[in-house]
C-alpha cells in the first residue's frame, strides 16, 4: 500500500511539474515572438513587466530575467534621443532596474554571450545620459562587455548589430563611420541567416532593427 501511495504521489508531482513547465513554455513563446514588433517605449515597458512576472514565478529560469532586462533597457533608449544627453534623471533608474534583472539572469546562467549583450546595452544607456562626462567610465565598460559577448559566441548576430550602432552614432571625428556601420549591419544580417537559437524561446531578436539601421546607411 505504501508503495502504491508513493507511486501516486510521484506521478502527481511529475504531472504538476510538467504542467508548470508547459505553462512557462507557452507564456514565453507568446511573448518572445512579439519582440521584433515592438515600436514604442510603453510596449517595451509592458514586455519588461510581463517577463519579470514570469521570472518571479519561475525563479530558476534565466531567460525571463534576461528578457525583462532587455525590455527595460530598450524602454530606456526610447526615453531620449541617443547622444542628446541630459536625461539621466529618467534613464538612470531604468538602467538600475535593467542591471538588477540581468544580475539575476547571470546568477542562473554565467558566461553567456547574450547576457553580455545586455551588459553592453546598459553601459551604453548610462553613458548616453551624459556622454561628455560619462564616456571615460561607461565607454570602456560597454566595449568590454561587447568584446566578451563576441568571444563567447562570434556567431551571435547581435554583436555585429551593436558594433554597427556604435559606428552609426559616433561622430566621424571620434571614429564613427556610416560606411563601416553599413558593413557591420550587413555582417549582422548574414549571421542572422545562419544563427540557430537553442530553442524557440532563446534570444533571436534584432533582425528588424538591423534592417532599419541598414536602410538608414544608404
Amino acid at each position: 500500500m505504501k508503495k502504491v501511495l508513493g507511486l501516486l504521489l510521484t506521478l502527481l508531482c511529475l504531472n504538476a511539474a510538467f504542467s508548470q513547465s508547459e505553462k512557462y513554455q507557452q507564456a514565453m513563446t507568446a511573448n518572445v515572438s512579439t519582440l521584433d514588433t515592438i515600436r514604442t517605449p510603453e510596449r517595451w515597458l509592458e514586455a519588461a513587466n510581463t517577463f519579470q512576472r514570469i521570472a518571479d514565478a519561475e525563479k530558476s529560469q534565466w531567460l525571463p530575467y534576461y528578457y525583462a532586462s532587455l525590455g527595460q533597457v530598450m524602454y530606456g533608449f526610447m526615453l531620449g534621443t541617443p547622444g542628446a544627453g541630459g536625461n539621466g534623471d529618467k534613464t538612470d533608474p531604468v538602467a538600475d532596474k535593467a542591471e538588477e534583472l540581468i544580475i539575476k539572469a547571470e546568477a542562473i546562467n554565467k558566461e553567456n554571450s547574450e547576457t553580455f549583450i545586455i551588459r553592453k546595452m546598459i553601459a551604453t544607456l548610462r553613458m548616453l545620459a551624459d556622454p561628455m562626462n560619462r564616456w571615460q567610465t561607461y565607454g570602456p565598460q560597454a566595449a568590454e562587455a561587447l568584446a566578451k559577448a563576441k568571444k563567447l559566441n562570434p556567431e551571435n548576430p547581435r554583436v555585429y548589430f551593436l558594433e554597427g550602432q556604435d559606428k552609426f552614432y559616433t561622430p566621424e571625428e571620434f571614429g564613427g563611420s556610416k560606411t563601416e556601420a553599413k558593413a557591420l549591419f550587413e555582417e549582422s544580417m548574414k549571421k542572422y541567416e545562419t544563427f540557430k537559437p537553442e530553442s524557440t524561446i532563446h534570444p533571436q531578436w534584432g533582425l528588424s532593427q538591423v534592417k532599419y539601421f541598414h536602410s538608414m546607411c544608404k
